[in-house]
């Protein structure tokens, strides 16, 4: 699932409630303590809350208990430029080149 459908699970106008830990999506739409998506005004379905519920007073396997729906899909990566490699590699190079030239003028 991706971030946006989890946002479209917010709980409210009849929507579902989806909440995100770890990774995991879970479904709390059936939960009284989620009712609007809403919970005791401190958090709103449709987000991850992977950092908020360390700060919890519950511990994760209370949210373990609500159904899974999914998981959340890695965002991508950009791929790795060959760009600050090469950089090295010709500044090494480069001072290679100098303490050699350096060394055959002290010879």
């Amino acid at each position: 699932m991706t971030r946006e459908e989890l946002a479209r699970n917010d709980g409210r106008e009849g929507r579902k409630a989806y909440v995100a830990v770890g990774g995991t999506v879970y479904d709390v739409t059936g939960s009284d303590l989620w009712k609007g998506g809403d919970h005791q005004g401190e958090h709103q379905a449709g987000a991850d809350l992977t950092e908020e519920l360390k700060k919890a007073p519950h511990v994760r396997s209370v949210v373990e208990r609500f159904p899974v729906v999914g998981q959340m899909e890695e965002a991508a990566k950009p791929e790795a430029s060959s760009g600050p490699q090469w950089a090295i590699i010709i500044g090494a190079v480069v001072a290679l080149a100098v303490l050699v030239g350096i060394w055959m003028a002290m010879r």
